[in-house]
C-alpha cells in the first residue's frame, strides 16, 4: 500500500509502460466478442481483468517478489520461467479470457446454424471483414506498435549491453513475423488449392499469420539468435493455421481469430525459449547460465528452462480459469453479457452508439423521405422498395412481407 495510486512512486515510465501491456490484455478479449456482447460486458471484464487477472500475473513473472520469477534472487529452480516481452504474462492472458468468454457468450447468429429457424448447418458460414484494406492498415500498426513492446522491453539503452539486446530483439520481432505472414500465406493457398483445385492467396492468412510470428516472439525476442527467431516464426504460422481450424471444429466463435494468434502462439512463444534460449542471450538479459533444449553443453542436454516454462503456463492458465469463468458465468447469468438478438441484427453500433460506423446514406431530402429505390433479385424480378430517412440520416428501407419471401426463394 505504499505506493497505492502512485504514492511514493516516480518511475512513471515502467507504469505507463505496464498500462499499456495490461490494456492490450483487455483489447484481445474485445475482437473475440465482437457483433454480439454488450457494452457493460466490455467494461466489466476490463475492469476485472485488468484490475485483478493481470497484476497478479505480471508480479509472479517480472516482480523480485514474483516466485517464478527471473530477477527473484532466489529464483524457482534457480533459474525462473521467462518471458521478455509479454508471450505468456499479456497475450496467454488475454487469448486464455477470450476462451472463456467465448465458449459462455456462444457464436454469432448465423455462424453454425440457419439464421431463419436456428437448425445447426453442415458447413459453418464464414463471415469475413467488411474491409480488407483496413486489416491490412490496423496489422501494420501492430507490427510497428510491436517494436515499442520488445524492444521497449528492454527499458533502457545506456550501454553497448543493453543497446546490444534492444538491437537483437527488433531484428527477431522483424524475422519472426515475416516468417509466420508467409508460412501462413503459403500454406494456406496449398491446401485451398489442393481441395478446390484453385490456386488463391487469402490474404487474411497473411496478416493473421504475421501477427502469430509477432506473439511467437514476444517472450523470447531477446533470447534467441536470429536463425531461430525464423523457425519460431515458421512454426506459429503452421499453429495459427490449425488452432483456426480447431475452434471451427468446436463450434467457438472468434470473430477476429484473436485466440489462436494470442492463445495458441502465446503458448508457443513461452515454450520456444525452452528449446531455443541462446546461453550467451540468457546470460546477457538475466545473468544466468541456462540454455534451451536444442543447445548441447558437452555432456548433456538440459530440459531445466523447458521444465520451468511449462510450469510458468500452466499457472497463467489456472489463474485466469479460476477467475474468469466464474466471472463471465455471473455476467452470463444476470444477462449483462450477450446482447438481445434484436440488437445483434440491428448491429451494435446503432444499439449502443447511436449511429452506423458508416454513413450509408442515400442523399438528403428536405421532406425526409427518400425516393423509391427498384432492387433486383437474383433472378433478376424486380422488387419494389421505399424508404424514409431515419436518425443521423440513415434510410431505413421496408419491404413488404410477400416481397421479403420472394426475396428469400431466391
Amino acid at each position: 500500500m505504499d505506493i497505492f495510486f502512485l504514492q511514493g512512486f516516480e518511475n512513471y515510465s515502467i507504469w505507463l509502460f505496464q498500462f499499456a501491456f495490461a490494456a492490450t490484455s483487455a483489447t484481445i478479449v474485445a475482437g473475440s466478442l465482437a457483433e454480439r456482447s454488450q457494452m457493460r460486458a466490455y467494461l466489466c471484464y476490463s475492469f476485472m481483468l485488468t484490475g485483478f487477472v493481470y497484476p497478479v500475473v505480471v508480479h509472479t513473472f517480472w516482480s523480485v517478489e514474483g516466485f517464478l520469477s527471473p530477477f527473484n534472487p532466489n529464483p524457482f529452480l534457480g533459474i525462473g520461467a521467462m518471458d521478455f516481452a509479454g508471450a505468456g504474462v499479456v497475450h496467454m492472458t488475454g487469448g486464455m479470457t477470450a476462451l472463456i468468454a467465448v465458449m459462455i457468450l456462444g457464436p454469432r447468429k448465423g455462424r453454425f446454424t440457419d439464421e431463419r429457424t436456428g437448425e445447426p448447418i453442415e458447413r459453418p458460414k464464414r463471415m469475413k471483414g467488411h474491409s480488407m484494406s483496413l486489416q491490412v492498415l490496423g496489422t501494420f500498426i501492430l507490427w510497428f506498435g510491436w517494436y515499442g513492446f520488445n524492444v521497449g522491453s528492454t527499458y533502457t539503452i545506456s550501454s553497448a549491453k543493453s543497446a546490444t539486446i534492444a538491437s537483437l530483439a527488433g531484428v527477431c520481432t522483424t524475422l519472426a513475423g515475416s516468417a509466420g505472414c508467409v508460412t501462413a500465406l503459403c500454406f494456406s493457398t496449398f491446401k485451398t488449392e489442393k481441395i478446390t483445385g484453385e490456386t488463391t492467396f487469402e490474404l487474411v492468412y497473411a496478416l493473421n499469420g504475421c501477427l502469430s510470428g509477432l506473439v511467437s516472439i514476444t517472450g523470447a525476442c531477446g533470447l534467441v539468435e536470429p536463425w531461430a527467431a525464423v523457425v519460431i516464426g515458421f512454426v506459429s504460422g503452421f499453429i495459427y493455421f490449425y488452432s483456426s481450424e480447431l475452434l471451427v471444429k468446436f463450434r467457438l466463435d472468434d470473430a477476429v481469430d484473436a485466440i489462436p494468434v494470442h492463445l495458441f502462439n502465446g503458448l508457443w512463444g513461452m515454450l520456444c525459449i525452452g528449446f531455443f534460449a541462446s546461453p550467451s542471450r540468457v546470460e546477457q538479459v538475466y545473468g544466468v547460465e541456462v540454455s534451451g533444449l536444442f543447445y548441447y553443453d558437452g555432456a548433456s542436454y538440459d530440459g531445466s528452462l523447458l521444465a520451468v516454462q511449462f510450469i510458468g503456463i500452466l499457472f497463467i492458465l489456472g489463474w485466469v480459469m479460476v477467475l474468469m469463468t466464474p466471472f463471465f458465468l455471473i455476467l452470463s447469468y444476470v444477462g449483462w453479457l450477450r446482447a438481445d438478438p434484436l440488437e445483434e441484427i440491428v448491429g451494435l453500433d446503432i444499439s449502443y452508439h447511436g449511429r452506423s460506423a458508416y454513413n450509408m446514406e442515400w442523399g438528403r431530402y428536405e421532406d425526409g423521405e427518400a425516393p423509391a429505390q427498384e432492387h433486383k433479385s437474383n433472378g433478376g424480378d424486380t422488387v419494389g422498395m421505399s424508404g424514409t430517412m431515419g436518425m443521423s440520416g440513415d434510410v431505413v428501407v421496408s419491404l413488404d412481407e410477400e416481397e421479403i419471401e420472394d426475396v428469400w426463394d431466391e
